[in-house]
Protein backbone atom coordinates (compact mmCIF):
# COMPACT_ATOMS: atom_id res chain seq x y z
CA UNK A 1 0.00 0.00 0.00
CA UNK A 2 1.15 3.26 -1.23
CA UNK A 3 0.15 6.98 0.77
CA UNK A 4 -2.13 7.77 -2.54
CA UNK A 5 -4.05 3.87 -1.53
CA UNK A 6 -3.65 4.49 2.11
CA UNK A 7 -5.06 8.13 1.75
CA UNK A 8 -8.10 7.11 -0.22
CA UNK A 9 -9.34 3.94 2.06
CA UNK A 10 -11.78 5.61 5.18
CA UNK A 11 -11.35 3.65 8.47
CA UNK A 12 -13.62 0.73 7.73
CA UNK A 13 -12.02 0.33 4.54
CA UNK A 14 -8.42 0.39 6.40
CA UNK A 15 -9.28 -2.07 8.76
CA UNK A 16 -11.11 -4.51 6.34
CA UNK A 17 -7.37 -3.96 4.22
CA UNK A 18 -5.56 -4.99 7.59
CA UNK A 19 -7.81 -8.27 7.86
CA UNK A 20 -7.45 -9.21 4.84
CA UNK A 21 -3.72 -9.70 4.78
CA UNK A 22 -3.20 -6.91 1.97
CA UNK A 23 -1.16 -4.49 4.76
CA UNK A 24 -0.10 -4.12 8.20
CA UNK A 25 -1.22 -2.41 11.11
CA UNK A 26 2.14 -1.44 11.74
CA UNK A 27 2.44 -0.33 7.96
CA UNK A 28 -0.61 1.87 8.00
CA UNK A 29 0.62 3.64 11.18
CA UNK A 30 3.80 3.99 9.14
CA UNK A 31 2.02 6.09 6.50
CA UNK A 32 -0.51 7.80 8.57
CA UNK A 33 2.99 8.98 9.95
CA UNK A 34 4.21 9.84 7.01
CA UNK A 35 0.84 11.57 5.60
CA UNK A 36 0.95 13.40 8.96
CA UNK A 37 4.19 14.57 8.53
CA UNK A 38 3.47 16.01 5.07
CA UNK A 39 0.73 18.07 5.16
CA UNK A 40 1.75 19.03 8.42
CA UNK A 41 3.80 21.16 6.99
CA UNK A 42 1.46 23.88 5.44
CA UNK A 43 -1.63 22.98 7.87
CA UNK A 44 0.17 23.79 11.11
CA UNK A 45 -2.81 21.04 12.59
CA UNK A 46 -0.79 19.31 15.20
CA UNK A 47 -0.68 20.82 18.99
CA UNK A 48 2.82 19.05 19.59
CA UNK A 49 4.91 16.28 18.08
CA UNK A 50 3.66 12.92 17.19
CA UNK A 51 3.17 10.31 20.04
CA UNK A 52 6.10 7.86 19.79
CA UNK A 53 5.10 5.31 20.55
CA UNK A 54 1.03 5.65 20.05
CA UNK A 55 -1.20 4.75 22.67
CA UNK A 56 -1.75 1.27 23.35
CA UNK A 57 -5.55 -0.04 21.79
CA UNK A 58 -7.22 -3.29 21.58
CA UNK A 59 -5.49 -5.43 18.61
CA UNK A 60 -9.13 -6.78 18.11
CA UNK A 61 -11.73 -4.10 18.21
CA UNK A 62 -13.92 -3.13 15.41
CA UNK A 63 -11.24 -0.27 14.27
CA UNK A 64 -7.91 -2.04 15.23
CA UNK A 65 -5.04 -0.85 13.70
CA UNK A 66 -6.74 2.46 12.23
CA UNK A 67 -4.78 5.38 13.06
CA UNK A 68 -6.58 8.30 14.60
CA UNK A 69 -6.14 11.50 16.15
CA UNK A 70 -7.06 12.89 19.73
CA UNK A 71 -7.81 16.74 20.40
CA UNK A 72 -5.95 19.12 22.89
CA UNK A 73 -9.47 19.62 24.54
CA UNK A 74 -8.15 18.88 27.86
CA UNK A 75 -7.64 15.66 30.24
CA UNK A 76 -8.44 13.19 27.83
CA UNK A 77 -5.76 10.14 27.45
CA UNK A 78 -3.77 8.62 30.79
CA UNK A 79 -0.57 10.36 30.35
CA UNK A 80 -0.92 12.95 27.66
CA UNK A 81 0.00 16.50 28.19
CA UNK A 82 -2.60 18.30 27.12
CA UNK A 83 -3.09 22.19 27.02
CA UNK A 84 -6.52 23.38 25.84
CA UNK A 85 -4.88 25.25 22.84
CA UNK A 86 -3.28 27.83 25.63
CA UNK A 87 0.10 29.39 26.78
CA UNK A 88 -0.55 29.44 30.30
CA UNK A 89 -1.08 25.55 30.68
CA UNK A 90 2.24 23.47 30.62
CA UNK A 91 3.14 20.34 31.65
CA UNK A 92 0.50 18.80 32.93
CA UNK A 93 -0.63 15.36 31.91
CA UNK A 94 -4.07 13.22 32.14
CA UNK A 95 -4.06 11.31 35.56
CA UNK A 96 -6.73 8.52 33.95
CA UNK A 97 -8.13 7.70 30.29
CA UNK A 98 -11.80 9.62 29.58
CA UNK A 99 -14.17 7.21 29.11
CA UNK A 100 -14.70 7.68 25.36
CA UNK A 101 -10.78 7.34 25.12
CA UNK A 102 -11.42 3.90 27.19
CA UNK A 103 -14.02 3.33 24.08
CA UNK A 104 -11.45 4.42 21.42
CA UNK A 105 -8.78 1.85 22.60
CA UNK A 106 -11.48 -1.04 23.08
CA UNK A 107 -12.30 -0.30 19.23
CA UNK A 108 -8.36 -0.67 18.69
CA UNK A 109 -8.30 2.91 17.25
CA UNK A 110 -4.30 3.72 17.28
CA UNK A 111 -3.87 7.38 18.72
CA UNK A 112 -0.58 8.87 17.26
CA UNK A 113 -1.11 12.61 17.85
CA UNK A 114 -2.76 15.44 19.01
CA UNK A 115 -4.80 18.40 16.84
CA UNK A 116 -4.64 22.00 17.34
CA UNK A 117 -8.01 23.52 19.36
CA UNK A 118 -8.47 27.10 20.17
CA UNK A 119 -7.98 28.64 24.06
CA UNK A 120 -10.40 26.46 25.92
CA UNK A 121 -12.05 25.66 22.67
CA UNK A 122 -14.34 29.19 23.08
CA UNK A 123 -13.34 30.17 19.41
CA UNK A 124 -15.12 28.92 15.89
CA UNK A 125 -11.28 29.66 14.70
CA UNK A 126 -8.33 27.47 15.48
CA UNK A 127 -5.63 30.41 15.43
CA UNK A 128 -4.83 30.10 19.21
CA UNK A 129 -1.25 32.38 20.36
CA UNK A 130 0.42 29.24 21.57
CA UNK A 131 0.27 27.53 17.91
CA UNK A 132 -0.48 30.36 15.35
CA UNK A 133 -3.20 29.71 13.15
CA UNK A 134 -4.75 26.28 11.54
CA UNK A 135 -4.48 26.50 7.56
CA UNK A 136 -7.54 25.50 5.83
CA UNK A 137 -6.46 22.50 3.07
CA UNK A 138 -8.74 23.77 0.89
CA UNK A 139 -7.10 27.20 0.61
CA UNK A 140 -4.26 28.10 2.54
CA UNK A 141 -5.22 31.89 4.10
CA UNK A 142 -7.99 30.63 5.53
CA UNK A 143 -9.38 29.07 8.50
CA UNK A 144 -10.41 25.98 9.07
CA UNK A 145 -13.64 26.30 11.65
CA UNK A 146 -13.52 25.35 15.58
CA UNK A 147 -12.81 24.36 17.92
CA UNK A 148 -11.80 21.07 16.28
CA UNK A 149 -10.17 22.93 13.48
CA UNK A 150 -6.82 21.07 13.49
CA UNK A 151 -8.62 17.23 13.64
CA UNK A 152 -11.06 18.90 10.84
CA UNK A 153 -8.13 19.89 8.18
CA UNK A 154 -6.04 16.73 8.77
CA UNK A 155 -8.95 14.19 8.18
CA UNK A 156 -9.87 16.33 5.42
CA UNK A 157 -6.34 16.22 3.90
CA UNK A 158 -6.59 12.52 3.90
CA UNK A 159 -3.73 12.21 6.72
CA UNK A 160 -6.19 10.19 9.04
CA UNK A 161 -9.88 8.67 8.68
CA UNK A 162 -11.19 10.11 11.61
CA UNK A 163 -10.36 12.13 14.80
CA UNK A 164 -11.71 12.83 18.11
CA UNK A 165 -13.46 15.68 18.43
CA UNK A 166 -16.25 17.51 21.10
CA UNK A 167 -18.71 20.40 20.32
CA UNK A 168 -20.30 23.15 22.83
CA UNK A 169 -21.87 25.42 19.96
CA UNK A 170 -20.90 23.59 16.90
CA UNK A 171 -17.11 22.97 17.33
CA UNK A 172 -17.70 19.85 15.65
CA UNK A 173 -19.95 20.41 12.58
CA UNK A 174 -18.62 24.26 11.78
CA UNK A 175 -14.82 22.99 11.42
CA UNK A 176 -16.28 20.08 9.59
CA UNK A 177 -17.78 22.26 7.02
CA UNK A 178 -14.71 24.64 6.66
CA UNK A 179 -13.10 21.74 5.57
CA UNK A 180 -15.37 19.33 3.95
CA UNK A 181 -15.95 16.34 6.03
CA UNK A 182 -18.82 14.77 8.12
CA UNK A 183 -19.45 15.61 11.60
CA UNK A 184 -21.71 14.05 13.73
CA UNK A 185 -22.78 15.68 17.20
CA UNK A 186 -24.63 12.69 18.75
CA UNK A 187 -27.99 13.10 20.68
CA UNK A 188 -26.92 14.19 24.21
CA UNK A 189 -26.27 11.07 26.30
CA UNK A 190 -25.30 8.89 23.68
CA UNK A 191 -21.69 9.10 24.25
CA UNK A 192 -19.82 9.67 27.51
CA UNK A 193 -18.54 12.75 29.79
CA UNK A 194 -16.80 10.82 32.24
CA UNK A 195 -15.05 9.73 34.50
CA UNK A 196 -14.27 12.90 36.00
CA UNK A 197 -17.72 14.55 35.11
CA UNK A 198 -21.34 13.24 35.10
CA UNK A 199 -22.04 16.01 32.05
CA UNK A 200 -20.16 18.36 30.28
CA UNK A 201 -21.04 21.90 29.97
CA UNK A 202 -24.36 21.59 31.69
CA UNK A 203 -25.06 19.04 28.85
CA UNK A 204 -24.10 21.03 25.82
CA UNK A 205 -21.03 19.79 25.28
CA UNK A 206 -21.10 16.35 23.55
CA UNK A 207 -18.07 14.06 22.19
CA UNK A 208 -17.35 12.35 19.07
CA UNK A 209 -15.36 12.20 16.11
CA UNK A 210 -14.83 13.99 12.81
CA UNK A 211 -15.33 11.81 9.08
CA UNK A 212 -14.94 11.33 5.96
CA UNK A 213 -17.83 8.74 5.10
CA UNK A 214 -21.22 8.47 6.45
CA UNK A 215 -20.15 4.13 7.03
CA UNK A 216 -17.36 5.66 9.30
CA UNK A 217 -19.83 7.72 11.86
CA UNK A 218 -22.38 4.70 11.99
CA UNK A 219 -19.56 2.04 12.80
CA UNK A 220 -17.99 4.47 15.29
CA UNK A 221 -20.92 5.31 16.91
CA UNK A 222 -21.64 1.63 17.53
CA UNK A 223 -18.39 1.54 18.72
CA UNK A 224 -18.36 4.37 21.62
CA UNK A 225 -21.66 4.89 21.72
CA UNK A 226 -22.94 2.24 24.24
CA UNK A 227 -24.87 3.50 27.65
CA UNK A 228 -22.80 5.49 30.08
CA UNK A 229 -23.03 3.79 33.67
CA UNK A 230 -23.90 6.77 36.63
CA UNK A 231 -24.01 9.69 34.30
CA UNK A 232 -26.74 12.08 34.34
CA UNK A 233 -27.89 11.76 30.86
CA UNK A 234 -27.72 8.51 29.06
CA UNK A 235 -29.45 6.57 26.07
CA UNK A 236 -30.50 2.91 25.68
CA UNK A 237 -28.23 1.33 22.93
CA UNK A 238 -29.81 1.38 19.49
CA UNK A 239 -32.07 -1.41 18.38
CA UNK A 240 -30.51 -2.27 15.50
CA UNK A 241 -26.61 -1.10 15.38
CA UNK A 242 -26.02 2.27 13.25
CA UNK A 243 -23.51 0.64 10.91
CA UNK A 244 -26.75 -1.46 9.66
CA UNK A 245 -29.40 0.10 9.97
CA UNK A 246 -28.15 3.59 8.31
CA UNK A 247 -28.14 1.14 4.75
CA UNK A 248 -31.81 1.07 5.31
CA UNK A 249 -35.01 2.87 3.93
CA UNK A 250 -36.26 5.58 6.46
CA UNK A 251 -39.41 6.16 4.67
CA UNK A 252 -41.18 9.16 3.54
CA UNK A 253 -40.03 12.07 5.77
CA UNK A 254 -41.44 15.34 6.54
CA UNK A 255 -38.96 17.73 6.36
CA UNK A 256 -38.43 21.85 7.13
CA UNK A 257 -35.80 23.65 5.68
CA UNK A 258 -34.43 26.94 7.11
CA UNK A 259 -31.88 29.17 5.73
CA UNK A 260 -31.94 32.55 7.65
CA UNK A 261 -30.39 32.91 10.79
CA UNK A 262 -32.50 33.07 13.94
CA UNK A 263 -30.70 36.16 15.25
CA UNK A 264 -30.77 37.78 11.57
CA UNK A 265 -27.53 38.10 10.81
CA UNK A 266 -26.53 37.78 6.79
CA UNK A 267 -26.12 34.47 5.07
CA UNK A 268 -24.01 34.25 1.82
CA UNK A 269 -25.70 34.05 -1.08
CA UNK A 270 -23.88 30.36 -2.10
CA UNK A 271 -24.24 28.91 1.31
CA UNK A 272 -27.72 29.52 1.24
CA UNK A 273 -28.18 27.84 -2.11
CA UNK A 274 -26.59 25.04 -1.04
CA UNK A 275 -29.21 24.07 1.52
CA UNK A 276 -31.72 25.12 -0.70
CA UNK A 277 -30.12 22.18 -3.40
CA UNK A 278 -30.43 19.51 -0.59
CA UNK A 279 -33.66 20.05 0.16
CA UNK A 280 -34.48 20.01 -3.84
CA UNK A 281 -32.42 16.53 -3.68
CA UNK A 282 -34.57 15.27 -0.52
CA UNK A 283 -37.45 15.82 -2.11
CA UNK A 284 -36.53 14.31 -5.25
CA UNK A 285 -35.67 11.42 -3.21
CA UNK A 286 -39.25 11.25 -2.12
CA UNK A 287 -39.42 13.08 1.01
CA UNK A 288 -42.25 15.75 1.70
CA UNK A 289 -39.92 19.34 2.48
CA UNK A 290 -41.27 22.28 3.61
CA UNK A 291 -40.24 26.07 4.38
CA UNK A 292 -40.24 25.99 8.25
CA UNK A 293 -38.25 26.27 11.19
CA UNK A 294 -38.20 26.36 14.92
CA UNK A 295 -39.72 29.60 16.86
CA UNK A 296 -36.17 30.50 18.79
CA UNK A 297 -35.73 33.60 20.87
CA UNK A 298 -32.16 34.31 20.00
CA UNK A 299 -31.68 35.83 22.73
CA UNK A 300 -31.99 32.90 24.88
CA UNK A 301 -29.47 31.25 22.82
CA UNK A 302 -26.55 33.42 24.01
CA UNK A 303 -28.04 32.90 27.25
CA UNK A 304 -28.21 29.32 27.21
CA UNK A 305 -24.61 28.95 25.80
CA UNK A 306 -23.22 31.34 28.49
CA UNK A 307 -23.62 27.66 30.45
CA UNK A 308 -20.71 26.28 28.85
CA UNK A 309 -18.70 29.18 28.66
CA UNK A 310 -19.16 29.46 33.02
CA UNK A 311 -18.34 25.44 33.01
CA UNK A 312 -15.51 26.26 31.40
CA UNK A 313 -14.46 29.04 33.00
CA UNK A 314 -16.03 26.85 36.54
CA UNK A 315 -13.56 24.23 35.72
CA UNK A 316 -10.12 26.40 35.42
CA UNK A 317 -10.83 28.14 38.18
CA UNK A 318 -10.96 24.90 40.52
CA UNK A 319 -8.37 23.28 38.96
CA UNK A 320 -5.13 22.10 40.93
CA UNK A 321 -3.04 24.87 38.96
CA UNK A 322 -4.77 27.86 37.63
CA UNK A 323 -4.34 28.98 34.28
CA UNK A 324 -1.28 31.87 34.53
CA UNK A 325 -3.56 34.95 33.46
CA UNK A 326 -0.33 36.99 31.85
CA UNK A 327 -0.51 34.41 29.35
CA UNK A 328 -4.06 33.94 28.88
CA UNK A 329 -6.15 35.56 25.55
CA UNK A 330 -7.99 38.40 25.55
CA UNK A 331 -11.14 36.81 26.08
CA UNK A 332 -10.64 34.03 28.34
CA UNK A 333 -9.03 36.49 31.03
CA UNK A 334 -12.40 37.99 30.47
CA UNK A 335 -14.28 34.24 30.74
CA UNK A 336 -12.36 33.37 34.47
CA UNK A 337 -13.03 36.90 34.99
CA UNK A 338 -16.95 36.55 34.75
CA UNK A 339 -17.27 32.82 36.19
CA UNK A 340 -15.89 34.50 39.48
CA UNK A 341 -18.12 37.03 39.66
CA UNK A 342 -21.46 35.12 37.97
CA UNK A 343 -23.85 33.85 41.41
CA UNK A 344 -26.35 30.93 41.16
CA UNK A 345 -29.01 33.15 39.97
CA UNK A 346 -27.31 33.87 36.91
CA UNK A 347 -26.78 30.07 36.08
CA UNK A 348 -30.40 29.40 36.85
CA UNK A 349 -31.34 32.07 34.49
CA UNK A 350 -29.09 30.12 31.72
CA UNK A 351 -30.95 27.14 32.61
CA UNK A 352 -34.07 28.36 32.22
CA UNK A 353 -33.41 29.47 28.57
CA UNK A 354 -32.16 25.81 28.07
CA UNK A 355 -35.50 24.93 28.53
CA UNK A 356 -37.20 27.65 26.38
CA UNK A 357 -35.00 26.43 23.49
CA UNK A 358 -35.05 22.92 24.20
CA UNK A 359 -39.06 23.47 24.34
CA UNK A 360 -39.39 24.68 21.38
CA UNK A 361 -37.27 22.06 19.48
CA UNK A 362 -38.95 19.78 20.48
CA UNK A 363 -42.41 20.90 19.73
CA UNK A 364 -40.71 21.58 16.43
CA UNK A 365 -40.11 18.09 15.69
CA UNK A 366 -43.78 16.86 16.59
CA UNK A 367 -44.00 18.11 13.10
CA UNK A 368 -41.28 17.09 11.45
CA UNK A 369 -38.94 14.47 11.12
CA UNK A 370 -35.89 16.25 10.23
CA UNK A 371 -34.35 19.95 9.67
CA UNK A 372 -32.12 20.90 6.76
CA UNK A 373 -30.26 24.56 7.54
CA UNK A 374 -26.80 25.77 6.53
CA UNK A 375 -23.94 24.30 8.95
CA UNK A 376 -22.77 28.60 8.95
CA UNK A 377 -23.64 31.41 7.73
CA UNK A 378 -20.32 31.94 5.68
CA UNK A 379 -17.78 30.25 3.60
CA UNK A 380 -14.74 29.41 5.54
CA UNK A 381 -12.79 32.81 7.27
CA UNK A 382 -9.61 34.46 6.22
CA UNK A 383 -7.24 34.10 9.22
CA UNK A 384 -7.99 36.71 12.21
CA UNK A 385 -11.23 37.65 11.41
CA UNK A 386 -12.34 36.17 15.06
CA UNK A 387 -9.72 37.56 16.71
CA UNK A 388 -10.06 35.90 20.25
CA UNK A 389 -7.06 38.36 21.82
CA UNK A 390 -9.39 41.46 21.89
CA UNK A 391 -9.65 43.25 24.79
CA UNK A 392 -13.43 44.58 24.00
CA UNK A 393 -15.09 41.83 24.44
CA UNK A 394 -17.51 39.99 27.26
CA UNK A 395 -18.12 36.72 27.51
CA UNK A 396 -21.92 37.60 25.84
CA UNK A 397 -20.45 39.52 23.14
CA UNK A 398 -17.85 37.03 22.31
CA UNK A 399 -20.46 34.16 21.90
CA UNK A 400 -22.68 36.75 19.86
CA UNK A 401 -19.97 37.21 17.79
CA UNK A 402 -18.99 33.56 16.92
CA UNK A 403 -23.14 32.91 16.48
CA UNK A 404 -23.20 35.70 13.61
CA UNK A 405 -20.65 33.10 11.58
CA UNK A 406 -21.72 29.91 12.95
CA UNK A 407 -25.65 30.41 14.29
CA UNK A 408 -27.11 27.39 12.67
CA UNK A 409 -25.48 25.01 15.22
CA UNK A 410 -25.55 26.01 18.82
CA UNK A 411 -29.29 25.41 19.39
CA UNK A 412 -29.05 21.38 18.92
CA UNK A 413 -26.41 21.86 21.81
CA UNK A 414 -28.40 23.40 23.86
CA UNK A 415 -31.16 20.92 23.39
CA UNK A 416 -29.43 17.85 23.17
CA UNK A 417 -30.80 16.85 19.60
CA UNK A 418 -28.41 14.90 17.43
CA UNK A 419 -27.04 17.16 14.11
CA UNK A 420 -24.76 17.00 11.54
CA UNK A 421 -22.76 18.47 9.17
CA UNK A 422 -22.24 17.28 5.73
CA UNK A 423 -20.03 18.35 2.95
CA UNK A 424 -23.03 19.05 0.13
CA UNK A 425 -21.90 21.77 -1.36
CA UNK A 426 -18.82 23.88 -2.96
CA UNK A 427 -18.86 27.81 -3.79
CA UNK A 428 -17.67 29.11 -6.82
CA UNK A 429 -14.12 30.14 -5.31
CA UNK A 430 -13.49 26.26 -4.75
CA UNK A 431 -14.54 26.03 -0.88
CA UNK A 432 -16.53 23.24 1.05
CA UNK A 433 -20.29 24.28 1.42
CA UNK A 434 -21.40 21.99 4.90
CA UNK A 435 -25.04 21.94 4.87
CA UNK A 436 -26.79 20.55 8.46
CA UNK A 437 -28.91 17.74 9.13
CA UNK A 438 -31.12 17.87 12.87
CA UNK A 439 -33.05 14.69 14.12
CA UNK A 440 -35.96 14.35 16.71
CA UNK A 441 -33.89 13.46 19.80
CA UNK A 442 -32.61 10.11 20.37
CA UNK A 443 -33.14 9.53 16.79
CA UNK A 444 -29.52 9.44 15.76
CA UNK A 445 -30.65 6.22 13.24
CA UNK A 446 -32.96 8.16 11.52
CA UNK A 447 -30.50 11.19 10.82
CA UNK A 448 -27.53 8.75 9.42
CA UNK A 449 -30.21 7.27 7.27
CA UNK A 450 -30.92 10.40 5.63
CA UNK A 451 -27.45 11.01 5.36
CA UNK A 452 -27.03 8.04 3.42
CA UNK A 453 -29.38 8.79 1.26
CA UNK A 454 -27.86 11.87 0.25
CA UNK A 455 -24.16 10.69 0.30
CA UNK A 456 -25.59 8.73 -2.47
CA UNK A 457 -27.29 11.57 -4.33
CA UNK A 458 -24.83 14.11 -4.06
CA UNK A 459 -21.15 12.38 -3.38
CA UNK A 460 -18.65 14.38 -2.15
CA UNK A 461 -15.59 11.37 -1.95
CA UNK A 462 -14.16 12.74 -5.37
CA UNK A 463 -13.66 16.31 -4.40
CA UNK A 464 -10.31 16.84 -2.65
CA UNK A 465 -8.17 19.83 -1.47
CA UNK A 466 -5.31 20.92 -3.03
CA UNK A 467 -3.06 19.98 0.23
CA UNK A 468 -4.04 16.07 0.35
CA UNK A 469 -1.79 13.01 1.12
CA UNK A 470 -2.27 11.16 -2.09
CA UNK A 471 -1.15 14.32 -3.97
CA UNK A 472 2.16 14.41 -2.14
Amino acid sequence: MDLAEYASHDAVGLRAAIRAGAVSAAEVERLARDAVDAVNADLNALARPLLDPALAAEATGPFAGVPFLIKDSGPFARGVQFALGSRSIQGVAADADHELMVRFRAAGLVAIGQTTAPEFGLNFATEPLRTGPTRNPWALERGVGGSSGGAAALVAAGAVPLAHANDAAGSIRVPAACCGIVGLKPSRGRTPSGPLAGEAGFGLIGEFALTRSIRDTAHLLDAVGSPSIGEKYTLPAPINPFARSHRQDPGRLSVALVTEAWSGVPVDAQVAAAATAVGRTLEWIGHAVADARPEIDPFDIVEAEMLAVLASGAALLRAPRRPDPARLEAVSRVVLEETARASALDVAAAIDAQHRVTRAIGLFFTRYDLLVTPTVAQLPLPHGTLDYNTADHTARSWIRRILEFGPFTAPFNISGHPAISLPLGQSREGLPIGVQLVAAYGRDDLLLQAAAQLEQAMPWTDRLPPIHADQL
